[in-house]
C-alpha cells in the first residue's frame, strides 16, 4: 500500500511522528511537506495530496493541521475523495468499514502522537465492509 502524507505548520510535528512510525513498520510513505514549521496555507498541501489519491497514484492519504478541520474540508473538494476527520480509534475503524475513506485528517492540537499512531494503524489495517454500505458510498461519489 502506497501512502502520501502532508501537513501545514500546525501539524508538522505530528506528521513527523507518524512518518517515523510508519517508516519503522516498513510502510511505503511519501511526504509532500512542508519541511519547516514556517506558516503555510493548508489548501496548498491538501489539494495535491487529494488529487494524487483520487488519481490512484497513492492508495491513501493522511493530512494533518492544527485541528484537521481545514485539511479535511479542502481534501473533500476533490472528486473521488472521502476524507474523514478522526480523533478516536472507534471512528478510525468505522470510517474504513462503513465509508471506505481513502484519506484521513487529524489535528496536532487535538491529539497526541501515541493516539494518532494508533488511529493510523487502525485506519490502514481496517477493510471496507461493502455490502449495505456500498449504495451509500456510491451516493457520495455521485
Amino acid at each position: 500500500m502506497k501512502i502520501v502524507i502532508a501537513s501545514d505548520h500546525g501539524g508538522i510535528n505530528l506528521k513527523r511522528a507518524i512518518v517515523e512510525a510508519l517508516v519503522q513498520k516498513g510502510v511505503d510513505i511519501t511526504d509532500f511537506g512542508p519541511d519547516s514549521g514556517e506558516s503555510v496555507d493548508y489548501p496548498d498541501y491538501a489539494k495535491p495530496v487529494a488529487e494524487k489519491v483520487a488519481d490512484g497514484v497513492f492508495d491513501r492519504g493522511i493530512l494533518i493541521c492544527g485541528t484537521g478541520i481545514g485539511m479535511s474540508i479542502a481534501a473533500n473538494k476533490v472528486k473521488g475523495i472521502r476524507c474523514a476527520l478522526v480523533h478516536d480509534s472507534f471512528s478510525a475503524k468505522a470510517t474504513r468499514q462503513h465509508n471506505n475513506s481513502n484519506m484521513l485528517a487529524m489535528g496536532e492540537r487535538v491529539i497526541g502522537s501515541g493516539l494518532a499512531n494508533d488511529i493510523v494503524d487502525i485506519w490502514l489495517n481496517t477493510e471496507y465492509e461493502g455490502g449495505r454500505h456500498e449504495r451509500r458510498v456510491c451516493k457520495i461519489e455521485e
